[in-house]
């Protein structure tokens, strides 16, 4: 009997515990799934209102230029000279060859930053264009006018004249954007006007090698041609970047403009219909590798100064080839891109503190901004110019050029680089040609060769006799 009665017990005294561990762990469960469903949460359950939000404010764009044909590049294998007999073959075949002119149709995309009108786009949307069109959300269309441009950035203001106010995007803060953020992006791929794509933010500070501004956002939001120029908004439907750009054959890779860099470059079109941007007049190279074993120091902290041009903002304060520059106002430098975007966002006549080394010793001095001239600036590598209008980079050969390049003794000036779009690129112009004559005038330096464009007024045709690795001479022609 005792031992039944303790069994009894212990059942008793068991059997609560066992059922309120049972409840407990089921309360255990059910609190797990809201930090679960929280999860979940994050990723949008549609987005449909924000496309409906956004929409009305995009724009598709249609374009119209007069096209010269006839071909890109002409290849040859003697260089005409002013004794050579060839030149009779020359001026017969290309001297006096009429060019087919026909219409070329183009497709992109703008969003609305005004009420009365102001659209933004990409340069290359409206570059040389003789006729732009807008599409609005409702079937409306306007012919547009070109406010300003600026082919540094790929960026372009436009206006139509509304009947009415139109509904403005909100430009937002791209410095606040986070790798992984949902992102949505509207445009007229294809001609498939108000398309509209979702993703994330895959990277930011991306540099493409197209201008000294590069700073993209890379998507995997789907972009394609006809995308450029269009909003990239977040989530709570403010523009975050505009579409711009894309790689051939590439999955799932979109580039945009951010904000941050967009929004003083369009108010600047708004105010004056051009850019000006802050100027030191230095040539700078990065510090990495062998050069910044040489100086001391870890590669990516600061920017080594090749050469301070005579009566410019830098050598007027003293700055000095082989300075190396650390910070300007207290904000680090540690690339070419940081000084050049600091710099440019300056307005001319600002005074800035620029803190450099100069040999072991650390300085700061006062430089009073100047203009940047985009139509010739020092190239980012401590290498000749660029030419802003043909969207090329050129440097007269040197020593140094001529062994980097295995150029042997070719004389003549190299193209360091050419810009994606521009007239340079589109007239067959590639990275490694040699410019050897520019409509029969040498062309020895980078002066010859300014000289030789700078004589030129717009339409007028450009004969430009190159040398290129592995085939020899050609002749590229295209209209200025």
């Amino acid at each position: 009997m005792a031992q039944a009665r303790e069994i009894a017990l212990e059942r008793e005294t068991h059997t609560p515990r066992f059922f309120a561990l049972m409840i407990l762990s089921i309360a255990l469960l059910f609190t797990a799934v809201p930090v679960r469903a929280e999860a979940v949460k994050m990723i949008p359950a549609d987005f449909s209102s924000l496309a409906e939000k956004a929409s009305p404010s995009v724009v598709n764009i249609r374009t119209e230029k007069t096209v010269n044909g006839g071909g890109r590049v002409s290849r040859h294998f003697q260089a005409p000279n002013p004794n050579d007999p060839m030149n009779d073959f020359f001026e017969r075949f290309f001297g006096d060859q009429r060019q087919r002119e026909f219409k070329q149709r183009s497709l992109g995309t703008g969003f609305i930053i005004d009420a009365k009108g102001f659209i933004v786009t990409n340069n290359h949307v409206v570059e040389n264009t003789d006729e732009i069109k807008v599409i609005l959300k409702d079937g409306q269309e306007y012919e547009a006018s070109i406010v300003g441009r600026d082919p540094s950035t790929d960026l372009a203001l436009i206006k139509i004249d509304p009947k009415e106010d139109l509904p403005a995007l909100e430009l937002g803060d791209s410095e606040e954007v986070k790798v992984g953020q949902w992102v949505m992006a509207i445009g007229n791929p294809f001609g498939l006007g108000h398309t509209v794509t979702t993703g994330i933010v895959s990277a930011k500070g991306r540099v493409l090698g197209s201008g000294p501004y590069d700073d993209y956002l890379q998507t995997d939001t789907s972009i394609n041609p006809g995308n450029s120029g269009g909003p990239l908004l977040n989530l709570e439907g403010q523009v975050i970047g505009i579409n711009t750009a894309i790689v051939q054959g590439g999955q799932g890779l979109g580039f945009a403009i951010p904000v941050k860099l967009a929004s003083g470059i369009i108010s600047q079109l708004k105010e004056d219909g051009n850019v000006t941007r802050g100027w030191l007049g230095v040539s700078i190279q990065e510090i990495e590798g062998e050069v910044a074993e040489y100086y001391g120091l870890p590669s990516g902290k600061g920017v080594l100064i090749m050469d301070a041009f005579k009566g410019d903002p830098a050598d007027k304060a003293g700055i000095k080839p082989k300075d190396i520059i650390i910070a300007i106002d207290g904000t680090k430098v540690e690339s070419v891109r940081d000084l050049t975007g600091i710099i440019a966002s300056q307005k001319v006549g600002d005074k800035v503190k620029v803190t450099l080394l100069r040999g072991d010793k650390k300085k700061t001095v006062k430089v009073t901004v100047g203009k940047r001239e985009d139509r010739r600036t020092a190239g980012a590598k401590g290498m000749g110019s660029g030419d802003a209008d043909l969207g090329i980079d050129i440097a007269s050969i040197t020593p140094e050029l001529a062994k980097r390049y295995n150029l042997g003794d070719i004389n003549g000036v190299l193209i360091t680089g050419v810009k994606p779009r521009s007239k340079g690129g589109e007239a067959g112009l590639v990275h490694g040609d040699i410019i050897k004559e520019i409509n029969h005038k040498p062309v020895k330096t980078e002066d010859q060769y300014f000289e030789a464009i700078d004589g030129l007024k717009e339409g007028d045709q450009v004969n430009m006799l190159i040398i290129r690795r592995g085939q020899g001479y050609a002749l590229v022609r295209f209209i200025k």
